[in-house]
């Protein structure tokens, strides 16, 4: 029997469907479980971490609508395909999007919530967003174009958003901590890092894939093995040095990053 064949049976079955979902499904859940065991000074309840993820999922759909009006008016002041144009949608119209509605929906469910206790939460709060992001981006893309495409983005981007996450919540986390110090500048300064630098690793991830030659897929590779692994570190570290936020405590500062 033809491969076609077999395939047209399992889509009759929906049992083809199922598997291109399960794959797309389990690189995230994989990532979110290992953020929650980094987790170590006290648990994040499941009704948080499950909203969490659904922000992130609804987060797609709100990117989705800025980045066709994005997408519409830079074909519209801007040749398609120039270095300007590619530069501008994949920073501005995409990261900022993507990035920016993460971290809208991250702090209206999480800034005042009293569960944000350890400065580490920022992180799992962030991460967990951002893989509710890829994970519902990831099924779309793998029934659309398959089960090869599961298998190249479980290991470039879903990881890349989970990195995006933690960058976004190191700072987030740091943010929580000076604001509660009674540091309000420094807290914003630090929101704005928790917002612009995976904007800019975002734009950066996205602008170097769509090059298509050989010197800037070696750049891409590299640019993806750096983040990865700044990124594993830092939650290795801010796992390992995270301590409680406590009102007006300036002694208790884990800001070096």
């Amino acid at each position: 029997m033809l491969k076609g064949q077999v395939r047209a049976e399992l889509y009759d079955y929906g049992l083809y469907k199922y598997i291109l979902i399960a794959a797309a499904v389990i690189p995230a859940v994989y990532l979110l479980v290992q953020v929650y065991r980094a987790d170590r000074l006290e648990k994040e309840s499941p009704g948080l971490l499950v909203s969490l993820v659904v922000l992130g999922v609804i987060s797609t759909s709100l990117a989705a609508v800025t980045e066709e009006l994005g997408f519409q008016l830079l074909g519209e002041l801007f040749p398609r395909g120039g270095l300007l144009c590619d530069a501008l949608l994949y920073f501005v119209v995409v990261g900022l999007s993507e990035e920016g509605f993460k971290y809208l929906l991250l702090k209206l469910r999480t800034w005042k919530s009293p569960e944000f206790n350890c400065q580490f939460d920022g992180v799992v709060y962030a991460v967990f967003v951002s893989l509710g992001f890829a994970l519902w981006e990831n099924i779309e893309y793998v029934l659309r174009y398959g089960f090869g495409t599961a298998l190249a983005r479980a290991v470039t981007a879903v990881p890349g958003h989970a990195c995006f996450g933690v960058f976004m919540g190191v700072w987030y986390g740091v943010a929580k901590r000076y604001d509660l110090a009674g540091y309000p500048n420094e807290s914003k300064n630090a929101r704005r890092a928790s917002l612009w630098i995976p904007v800019l690793l975002h734009g950066a991830y996205d602008f170097f894939a769509s090059m298509e030659n050989d010197v800037m897929t070696l750049v891409f590779l590299a640019f993806v093995a750096w983040m990865f692994g700044t990124a594993r570190k830092l939650v290795i570290r801010t796992s390992a040095e995270d301590s409680p936020l406590m009102q007006n405590h300036e002694d208790v500062f884990n800001v070096d990053i």
